[in-house]
C-alpha cells in the first residue's frame, strides 16, 4: 500500500485567502468499504484511544475524514498509526469559511469518506459553515446510505443531536441559564443539521466536569419542552470520557475509572409525568422545574477503559453498572437524588381498568370533580414537592384551602400512577 503525507493548499490570488486547508496521510487510492455505522461522542479533553479504536473500527478499513474549523493535521498520524487499527488514509480538512462547502474537492471527499470526525473549536462555526449547505447534505446522505461512522469531541460532540446548544452568542454557564433560561446566550436549535439515528430529540453537552455544566443541561431540556412541546433527552460527557453508540443503539461507556472518576451521563424528561412543563421557565425569571423532584431522570455511568458499562438508547431504561437519580430545580437552584429507574408506562397508558377524567385548568371553584377517585390513593404536591393536606369526598377534592398556584395531583392505583397538573387561580 502506498503511504503519503500531503499538505494541500488552495490559493485564490484575488483576494490572497484559502477556503480550507487539506493534510492527506495514507494511501492516496480511495477504496470503498462497508463501515458499520455509529456514533463516539468525546468530552472535550484529550481524546480516549479505547473508544477512538471503536471509531475507526466501525469504518472497516476505509478512509476517515477529520473536519475542522482551525487547528491543523493533529490526527492524521494519531489515527493512521499510533491507535494500531487498519484504515486507508486520514485526511484532514480545515475549512476556513463557510465558502469552503462549496469546494468540489470536499464534497467530493465527504462522498468517499468511511468516518467523519468533527474536532473541538467552536461549534457556531461548524453550524455557519455547514448547515444548509451542500457538505450538510453530503454528510447526512453517508450517514443514511452509506451507513458511515461519525463523531467528535467538544464541539464536534454539540453538534451531533436534533436539537444543539449553537453557541452563537457565546457559551453560556449553568448558573445563568438557571437564573434566566431566555438569557440572549441561551441559543438552543432544533434546525435541521446533523441526522443522526437516535438522536432527533437529543440534546449533548461536553466538559460536563469543568466547567459544571449540569444546570445548563437541564435548562436546555426545558426550553425544548416550552418551546417546541419535546420531550427532550440528553447525552453529556465528563471531559476525559467517550460514550460509543453502535447501529441498535447500545452504547458502552469509556472513561479512566476507577483511575480517575469519570462518568457520562443519560437525561430524560421523566416519561411518568402526564405533564412535565415546567413550573416557571420564562424570561428575566429563574427557572422551576420540579415535578415533586421527579422532573428528569437521568442515569449516569463509569467510564472505564474497555467501556463495560453501557447504556441502551433503543429503551432509555437498560443499562448496566450506572446508577439512577432524579434531577430538579427549584427556584434556579439544581438538585440532585439518588432513586430508581423511571417505569415508562407510567403517565403514558395506565389505569386502563379505571375511569378516566378530565378538569378544566385553572380551577377557580372551591372543588375538583375527579370520577372513581375513591379507587384511588390521592397525593396533592406543590410546586416546590411539599405534599399538601387534602380533603376528600366521594368524588370531590376540595380545594378551598390552599392558596393560589401550580400543583401536581398523583391518583395511585397499585404499581400504577399517573399526574396531573393542577393549576387554582380564583
Amino acid at each position: 500500500m502506498k503511504l503519503t503525507s500531503v499538505l494541500i493548499l488552495f490559493i485564490f490570488p484575488a483576494v490572497f485567502a484559502q477556503n480550507y486547508t487539506s493534510y492527506f496521510s495514507g494511501n492516496t487510492t480511495n477504496i470503498v468499504t462497508n463501515p458499520k455505522g455509529g456514533i463516539c461522542l468525546m468530552g472535550g479533553a484529550t481524546e480516549h484511544d479505547e473508544a477512538m479504536k471503536w471509531f475507526l473500527q466501525q469504518a472497516a478499513g476505509g478512509d476517515i475524514l477529520v473536519l475542522r474549523a482551525s487547528g491543523a493535521d493533529g490526527y492524521n498520524e494519531y489515527m493512521l498509526n499510533d491507535l494500531g487499527i487498519n484504515v486507508n488514509s486520514v485526511e484532514t480538512i480545515v475549512c476556513h469559511n463557510a465558502s469552503a462547502s462549496d469546494e468540489s474537492y470536499l464534497q467530493d471527499k465527504i462522498s468517499q469518506a468511511e468516518a467523519i470526525w468533527f474536532a473541538g473549536g467552536d461549534q457556531w462555526n461548524y453550524i455557519s459553515y455547514w448547515r444548509n449547505t451542500p457538505a450538510e447534505t453530503l454528510i447526512n446522505q453517508g450517514l443514511q446510505e452509506r451507513k458511515i461512522v461519525i463523531g467528535g469531541t467538544s464541539a464536534g460532540m454539540a453538534i451531533q443531536g436534533g436539537f444543539y446548544f449553537s453557541a452563537e452568542n457565546g457559551s453560556v454557564t449553568s448558573s445563568a441559564a438557571l437564573a434566566n433560561p431566555y438569557n440572549p446566550a441561551m441559543t438552543v436549535s432544533n434546525e435541521g443539521f446533523i441526522e443522526n439515528e437516535f438522536m432527533e430529540d437529543v440534546i449533548t453537552d461536553t466538559h460536563y466536569d469543568d466547567p459544571d455544566r449540569k444546570g445548563r443541561h437541564i435548562a436546555f431540556l426545558a426550553r425544548m419542552l416550552e418551546d417546541s412541546g419535546v420531550r427532550g433527552k440528553g447525552i453529556a460527557c465528563d471531559e476525559y470520557t467517550a460514550v460509543c453508540i453502535d447501529s441498535l443503539g447500545f452504547c458502552k461507556i469509556y472513561g479512566d475509572y476507577p483511575d480517575y472518576d469519570e462518568d457520562v451521563y443519560f437525561l430524560q424528561v421523566n416519561c411518568e409525568l402526564a405533564d412535565a412543563q415546567p413550573e416557571v421557565c420564562q424570561t428575566n425569571a429563574s427557572l422551576t422545574w420540579n415535578h415533586g423532584g421527579q422532573a428528569v431522570k437521568v442515569y449516569h455511568a463509569k467510564g472505564t477503559m474497555q467501556g463495560t458499562q453501557t447504556f441502551n438508547l433503543s429503551d432509555w431504561q437498560t443499562g448496566d453498572g450506572g446508577v439512577w437519580e432524579n434531577w430538579y430545580v427549584d427556584h434556579g437552584t439544581l438538585i440532585q437524588v439518588v432513586d430508581d429507574a423511571p417505569n415508562c408506562s407510567l403517565g403514558q397508558n395506565t389505569l386502563k381498568n379505571t375511569p378516566k377524567f378530565v378538569f378544566q385548568n385553572p380551577v377557580q371553584n372551591a372543588s375538583v370533580t375527579i370520577p372513581g377517585l375513591a379507587l384511588f390513593e390521592v397525593k396533592l404536591l406543590d410546586a416546590t414537592g411539599r405534599e399538601q393536606s387534602i380533603h376528600l369526598s366521594d368524588n370531590e377534592l376540595f380545594v378551598s384551602h390552599l392558596p393560589d398556584g401550580v400543583y401536581f395531583l398523583q391518583l395511585n392505583h397499585g404499581q400504577s400512577t399517573d399526574v396531573y397538573r393542577l393549576v387554582l387561580k380564583r
